[in-house]
């Protein structure tokens, strides 16, 4: 097994759901931070979790950004088995962030 640190970054050109990271099929990955910031305007973000095994999506977290504004969406360790994702919306493009991934290989094991 090894481990590969990652960043996801989320620049949106829609305000629809839009997947940051997928989690690929011969690894497990910790989702450390969501950093999202807000260029101007207030806006509001969600954040997703998208669980491959029962092909479920639900909401894990919400902010609303005012202007020059940044939080961490992330307020603990989220763990993703293979096919999972994450997924950020918002209703605007000013909007950016990134997700910090640390992906545990599992190369043969199969639990």
């Amino acid at each position: 097994m090894s481990n590969v640190y990652k960043n996801a970054i989320y620049s949106p050109t829609t305000t629809a759901n839009t997947t940051v990271y997928t989690c690929n099929a011969t690894a497990r990955a910790v989702i450390q931070t969501i950093q999202i910031t807000n260029q101007s305007g207030t806006h509001a973000v969600q954040a997703y979790l998208y669980k491959s095994a029962n092909s479920t999506t639900i909401e894990f977290a919400h902010a609303s950004l005012g202007a020059n504004d940044t939080v961490n969406m992330c307020k603990g360790p989220i763990i993703l088995q293979e096919g999972d994702a994450i997924l950020i919306s918002t209703a605007s493009t000013v909007v950016s962030g990134i997700v910090s991934i640390m992906e545990v290989n599992r190369g043969s094991l199969t639990t």
